[in-house]
């Protein structure tokens, strides 16, 4: 007996087929669905990629570079001793004793003596901390007040950037060293701070330039201008969207300048208008034994030698930064 037809020509055991195979569709897709859903990861399960942000990527390759890893374990170092000198010396960098003067190293004096009878050794860990102090603090110093200067006058431009402009064309006339035998001459403090506010008032121009482009940069970017038509005030546009996105620049400048400033302080010690005795600076003991350096180089070598290293770490630690901060380098 022939089976009855729908009345779109399919049997009812072929709407039961295609039903099933729809309905089979469809618990499929939604399994799929429910697959998918519930592994946001992909297929293999794992963890969604998020986007990395600029200073998470930076991180990530500084931990890989083996020159920042060097740097950052020698300047932990000195700025552990600088802060605990007794860890690893004993004694008194101010005792000297002149019967043992320009001697060589010795049992628990390894470093020997200085022309005065003073302990090559122990002035040595103890000028570590005077030169951590100016560097670091003189750094902050100028990355603050360039920063402020310079950023203030890329944002708003017109009369206030062309002042600020002359205004560092000034400072950038006036020979470094030069200002420093002028204005630290007159100064009797023996104190770090004189050395650090010079520093700060010659070092800031340098800053500045570098803040003020990269603010000028980073304001004309797009989400600058789209913060700007949704009414944000300058204040905002300050904090939230430019300054974070401008200030790679200046850590980079203020890392590689770090090193400088610890070598202008012992310059300038050394040259007799830095610290003075009685403070212990790696610039002082090289200034007092250039004059003995035939008969005791010893004394001569170790402060040189303390000084060369710390600088060469900020140095190659400012250039791992800048490496890792710069896109145009990948």
């Amino acid at each position: 007996m022939p089976e009855p037809h729908a009345p779109d020509g399919r049997t009812p055991d072929d709407g039961a087929i295609a039903a099933t195979g729809m309905g089979g569709a469809m618990d499929l897709a939604t399994s799929e669905g429910a697959t998918v859903e519930s592994s946001p990861g992909g297929p293999a399960g794992g963890p969604a990629d998020k986007p990395r942000s600029l200073w998470s990527d930076a991180w990530r390759d500084l931990r890989r570079n083996p020159v920042f890893i060097i740097a950052g374990l020698v300047i932990l170092f000195l700025v552990i001793i600088s802060i605990w000198p007794q860890l690893i010396a004993s004694g008194n960098p101010l005792s000297c004793d002149l019967a043992k003067r320009q001697q060589g190293s010795e049992p628990g004096h390894p470093f020997g003596f200085d022309g005065q009878g003073c302990d090559v050794y122990t002035r040595t860990v103890y000028g570590a901390r005077n030169s951590i102090t100016v560097g670091v603090c003189a750094t902050v110093g100028v990355a603050l007040l360039g920063s402020v200067l310079g950023g203030l006058a890329g944002f708003f431009g017109g009369f206030w950037d062309s002042i600020l402009s002359r205004i560092t064309d000034i400072f950038f006339a006036i020979p470094v060293v030069l200002g420093g035998l002028v204005l630290l001459s007159v100064v009797s403090s023996n104190t770090v701070w004189p050395v650090i506010g010079f520093m700060v008032l010659l070092g800031w121009p340098q800053i500045s330039r570098i803040a003020r482009g990269s603010v000028i940069t980073a304001k004309q970017n797009d989400y600058v201008q789209a913060a700007r038509a949704l009414g944000a005030s300058n204040s905002r546009m300050l904090l939230r969207h430019i300054t974070p996105n401008a200030v790679a620049p200046v850590i980079v400048v203020a890392t590689i300048a770090l090193g400088t400033y610890i070598a202008l302080e012992a310059t300038l010690s050394y040259l007799g208008v830095g610290l003075k005795p009685p403070a212990v600076s790696w610039g002082i003991d090289i200034s007092s034994a250039s004059a003995n350096i035939r008969n005791a180089p010893h004394a001569l070598l170790w402060p040189s030698g303390a000084l060369a290293i710390t600088v060469l770490a900020f140095i190659m630690l400012g250039d791992a930064v800048r490496d890792a901060l710069d896109p145009k380098l990948r």
